[in-house]
């Protein structure tokens, strides 16, 4: 049996490419939208992708499952449970609990596990040339290594009220009924990785086992102790915010994702034609560059997404597909990166990017609005605001500040005022410099805080150490 995890660092999201070597055949478990890694690995493997399979509606990324068959020719599987409201809206086979799909000696069977959400399975593979018994165990959204997939999205991204309880019991009933049934040695390999929304504090170790698990996880005393209250309160505690733009990606997802198929060439823009295209509102500019650089100059209303690394994540919070359709302009080196960065964005469904310029040369700048620590205290008729997460809120925050996370500004508008000044910050200036382009774009007058909450920290122990000397 070939096993490859494929993972995407942007989105801490994992997916899978299990192939039976003696028959040449392949399925992939969660694919997202840009489908090379997929491709290669069939290619290079001399195997063919027969089955394309999801283990939910996934909320943060947009699935690769409709393009992947399209390509290949596969079969799509998608779960046939949770009841009538979390059935797919595509033709594609539906898996019910028990299920299997055969690929030569290989067997995966799926395993109906509700909790993160009502529909969600997850697969016992068994590699048939090695053993009679499911040896892996790939487990999408329910466990992670160290966590569990959180149950309250459905209420901040889907539109649920209190389905976060119910699911969170349904979590332990898969816990106990499931995953706790099987031999301690079974590899768990979950869908995402540290840095997902998707969980609270998930592991950076690639995969676990079920003892391992069973042993050292947050949650195992209470399956021991089978104490479900408590199970539920401590799962539901402290759950970061879950970014606005995962409603989309439900919704998206349940329907049936646009099918991109080959994708168009990209466009090097020539300065002089692209200033005149901007000045019209015909295009959006992407400055792709960190803050810093940002903050000496920029092209009036322009969107900044700082580094390929992180490009479908911050893409996400600044461009909403579902209400602005003009084409996007890449600042890259060249159109080898400005492809990575579509690529990048097509996995949250922003399919708009057309071109990119090396350079900004000939383009009207403009300056950032920045306020110094020294100032932040002339600036009391302001509304401070604090784009980070609401558990680094918690754990701290500049006085004074309401908080609203980055990746979900453009979404909550009525909670800022109308006219006057927007003072922002975040933890460094990376993600506050994000949030406040698009604030800019909507209209909005922002000024960044310099240095942001570290640099008024710092700033409070200078002051601090100068009344004490």
């Amino acid at each position: 049996m070939l096993l490859e995890r494929i993972y995407d660092e942007d989105l801490a999201q994992a997916s899978y490419f299990i192939g039976c070597q003696a028959k040449g055949e392949a399925i992939v478990i969660d694919p997202r939208r840009d489908l090379t890694p997929y491709l290669d690995l069939a290619r290079r493997n001399g195997m063919k992708i027969v089955a394309v399979t999801e283990t939910h509606i996934h909320a943060d990324y947009l699935s690769g499952t409709r393009e992947l068959a399209a390509a290949t020719g596969a079969t799509m599987y998608v779960s046939g449970e949770g009841g009538e409201d979390w059935q797919y809206g595509f033709e594609a086979e539906r898996l019910h609990h028990g299920d299997v799909i055969r690929l030569g000696n290989i067997v995966v069977e799926a395993r109906h596990t509700p909790g993160h959400t009502p529909e969600h399975l997850s697969f016992r593979v068994t590699d048939g040339a090695f053993s009679d018994h499911p040896g892996y165990y790939f487990s999408g959204d329910f466990v992670f290594v160290g966590d569990l997939g959180r149950p309250d999205l459905l209420d901040e991204a889907a539109g649920g009220v209190n389905t976060r309880f119910a699911g969170a019991r349904a979590l332990f009933a898969s816990l106990r009924d499931e995953f706790l049934t099987m031999p301690d040695y079974v590899q768990v390999h979950p869908a995402h990785g540290a840095g997902s929304a998707c969980g609270r504090a998930l592991g950076s170790i690639a995969s676990t086992t079920v003892g391992y698990e069973r042993e050292n996880a947050w949650w195992a005393p209470y399956l021991r102790d089978d104490d479900e209250d408590g199970f539920v309160t401590a799962l539901l505690d402290g759950q970061p915010d879950a970014h606005a733009y995962f409603a989309r990606m439900k919704r998206q997802n349940k329907l049936g994702p646009a099918v991109l198929g080959e994708p168009a060439p990209l466009v090097e823009f020539d300065n002089a034609s692209l200033a005149g295209r901007l000045a019209s509102d015909e295009l959006i500019f992407v400055d792709t560059r960190h803050n810093s650089a940002v903050h000496a100059g920029t092209v009036a209303r322009s969107l900044n997404v700082p580094g390929v690394g992180k490009a479908a994540s911050y893409g996400a919070w600044v461009y909403d597909p579902e209400r602005e359709s003009r084409p996007l302009v890449l600042l890259a080196d060249n159109e080898a990166t400005a492809r990575e960065y579509r690529d990048h964005l097509v996995r949250v469904g922003i399919d708009t990017v057309i071109g990119y310029t090396p350079s900004l040369d000939g383009l009207p700048l403009v300056v950032p609005a920045v306020i110094a620590q020294k100032d932040l205290g002339d600036a009391s008729r302001a509304l401070l605001l604090d784009v980070r997460n609401r558990t680094e809120f918690a754990d701290g925050h500049i006085p004074g500040a309401a908080q609203l996370s980055g990746g979900r500004v453009l979404w909550h508008l009525d909670e800022l005022p109308a006219d006057g000044r927007i003072i922002a910050y975040c933890q460094s200036g990376v993600r506050v410099s994000v949030a406040a382009s698009a604030l800019r774009r909507a209209g909005y007058d922002v000024a960044e805080l310099e240095g942001s909450y570290l640099g008024w920290l710092a700033h409070e122990d200078a002051k601090e150490a100068i009344s004490v000397g």
